[in-house]
């Protein structure tokens, strides 16, 4: 039975199911291992149980322009470094994989969802109390340690993988891919992103992927529509391996 955070989680929470196949299994495997590894579970006390054998990522990504060439920002469309400083997790999906490896459930965390951020240290060691905001300043106020932390506690589930991925690095990862299939069953002409595509099935390079995941103008329907894209970019990541 769900505990009452897990329940008040998945009702904010957008959910998509996606098959795998224990190539896809593998090839998930392949690319975490190949991104640089940060220390996301230093000191972490008081983590949910572990369940089961099935396997929970949360996949972040980070809107930080820093260490980005003027080029790369012009490149990328990402705006200038004056933009957003600091650092937010913009994108945040948790992709739960399960116990026989046969299935992926791709949650989008909204990123205004308001959640308490435990007690933590800031960067001058002073002691913040627990207070509430918005999920996104977590990992703005303590990086992935906290960010984890508060997932944790308003979902009540364990993280066993964290990926952090910036505007190049995601790039990159496309890239490496190949280019990742996509299929949009309407125009995208998106006036931020500078996404333009016809109706149907397209092989997007890492920018033009970039473009598609950040799109949010061109339906009208904010980060409502840009996180399905997610979700649905993550599936096709997925069944791409």
């Amino acid at each position: 039975m769900k505990s009452p955070r897990a329940i008040r989680f998945f009702t904010i929470a957008s959910i998509a199911i996606v098959g795998i196949s224990a190539i896809s299994w593998a090839g998930l495997g392949r690319i975490t291992a190949a991104i640089p590894r940060v220390d996301a579970f230093s000191g972490l006390d008081n983590r949910p149980k572990k369940e089961s054998s099935a396997v929970n990522y949360l996949i972040v990504g980070s809107d930080t322009r820093e260490g980005l060439s003027r080029e790369e920002i012009k490149r990328l469309r990402v705006g200038g470094t004056d933009v957003a400083a600091g650092k937010r997790s913009d994108t945040m999906l948790l992709i739960h994989i399960s116990k026989k490896r046969d299935k992926a459930a791709i949650i989008s965390i909204p990123r205004d969802s308001y959640a308490l951020i435990p007690e933590h240290n800031n960067s001058q060691g002073k002691l913040i109390p627990a207070s509430y905001s918005k999920i996104n300043s977590a990992y703005n106020w303590g990086g992935a340690p906290l960010l984890i932390e508060t997932f944790e506690s308003m979902s009540d589930l364990r993280i066993d993988h964290y990926v952090e991925l910036n505007f190049v690095g995601f790039v990159r990862m496309v890239d490496a891919l190949g280019g990742v299939e996509i299929c949009t069953k309407r125009d995208i002409n998106d006036p931020k992103s500078h996404l333009t595509l016809p109706a149907g099935t397209h092989v997007l390079d890492g920018v033009d992927s970039l473009k598609f995941v950040r799109s949010r103008v061109f339906d009208g329907l904010g980060d409502l529509g840009r996180m399905k894209r997610q979700q649905e970019f993550a599936g096709y990541v997925i069944s791409w391996l």
